[in-house]
């Protein structure tokens, strides 16, 4: 094994500390807070999306490698970093269940609140990476015609799989955003949803935001939801986050602090890429490391009843059980001002793989449902 490296951490990782102390002299730092002369002598920086690991952060220091333990990575000066030599990674793909978990909790949660049979609706899911993939599975599993678009997927793969944007827009009755943030070039986001997006929906359409705040145009946004355009959006991102606009927080459906992607189990995948590719580039032999225990719920079975419940009904209440969205609206609502303190103390949450799930009354369509929503279903309970 190499001499000590020195590692400056964000110190909302979860799963981090005492992982690598044993190889590594590690420094953990408010993200939002790591300075220059903080990694002026740190060999590796790993982050969240909140420290901007750029000129003013990296120039004069020794820092060799940037480990972002999440998918992001417009906190990352690519072009400072390639001119510099500093290597940097990031975590694709570790959190897209959680996002999957949010996007359907919101599905569930409209259908009841709004009295939606989904199986009626079109989902149209903008960015079909690891996240819009899911998300597209798991909406066809309630019954949803889902429509594709992913440009540059579609020069990629070709086929008749991804749509042209302008065909879902003028189709889908809920949208869903799943696209990385890209300014200019072909495949810029930064404001794909403008008034020209916006004109193009169907009136009435209920629109999600997961990927990135900026991708949608906030002002633009808000005149759509004033004239009945929109009928429904939530957000889970911002353009200036975390400030929000009062007026659009007033607006909006479900708002919450950035958090889709914050269940238990992708931090822990986020984590476990970050550490690994520390010890794949200093030869620390950890490189299958993986955080020993992740908390299981204190109550790790759901149960419903099926009787006299819809469809929607009865998955609605099944699924809150593991994730209830409008938990994290109310928080946010309540007190916008800490919305990065409701990032970093973030309440525990699992997925539904770490849930089992009884039916009474249920039917096989409803147990077929539940499994591909990812829980593992138990044999109907005597009530």
């Amino acid at each position: 094994m190499c001499e000590m490296i020195s590692i400056v951490a964000d110190d909302k990782i979860p799963f981090l500390k005492g992982a690598l102390e044993h190889a590594a002299s590690v420094e953990f730092l408010k993200g939002s807070s790591i300075t220059a002369s903080d990694v002026r002598d740190a060999d590796v920086v790993v982050t969240r999306t909140r420290t901007k690991c750029d000129r003013e952060l990296l120039e004069g220091s020794s820092v060799k490698l940037i480990a972002s333990a999440t998918i992001g990575i417009d906190h990352i000066d690519q072009d400072y970093c390639r001119l510099a030599g500093i290597r940097w990674i990031n975590a694709p793909g570790c959190n897209s269940s959680s996002v999957e978990q949010y996007v359907i909790s919101a599905l569930l949660y409209l259908a009841n609140e709004k009295n939606l049979d989904l199986s009626r609706l079109i989902l149209g899911v903008i960015g079909v990476g690891n996240v819009g993939g899911k998300v597209a599975r798991s909406a066809a599993a309630l019954g949803m015609e889902v429509l594709l678009n992913d440009p540059p997927r579609k020069r990629k793969e070709g086929g008749k799989e991804f749509l042209e944007l302008e065909e879902v827009l003028n189709r889908a009755d809920i949208i869903t955003l799943h696209t990385p943030l890209n300014r200019g070039e072909e495949d810029n986001t930064f404001h794909l949803v403008d008034r020209h997006f916006l004109k193009n929906v169907k009136r009435g359409v209920v629109l999600i935001n997961t990927s990135r705040g900026p991708v949608v145009d906030e002002i633009s946004l808000m005149e759509s939801m004033k004239n009945g355009q929109l009928s429904d959006v939530i957000l889970d991102v911002f353009e200036k986050e975390p400030y929000i606009s009062p007026d659009l927080l007033d607006t909006v459906s479900i708002a919450t602090p950035h958090i889709a992607g914050y269940s238990l189990d992708g931090k822990a995948n986020g984590t476990t890429v970050a550490v690994r590719a520390i010890s794949s580039e200093f030869n620390l032999g950890m490189d299958q490391w993986t955080p020993a225990e992740i908390p299981v719920p204190a109550k790790n079975e759901i149960l419903g009843d099926a009787a006299g419940s819809g469809r929607y009904e009865i998955l609605w209440d099944m699924f809150r059980q593991s994730y209830d969205i409008t938990l994290d609206d109310r928080r946010l609502r309540d007190d916008p001002g800490s919305f990065e303190d409701q990032r970093g103390d973030y309440p525990f949450r699992r997925e539904p793989v770490a849930y089992s799930a009884r039916i009474f009354q249920g039917y096989p369509e409803l147990t077929e449902i539940l499994e591909k929503l990812g829980f593992s279903v138990l044999a109907d309970y005597c009530a």
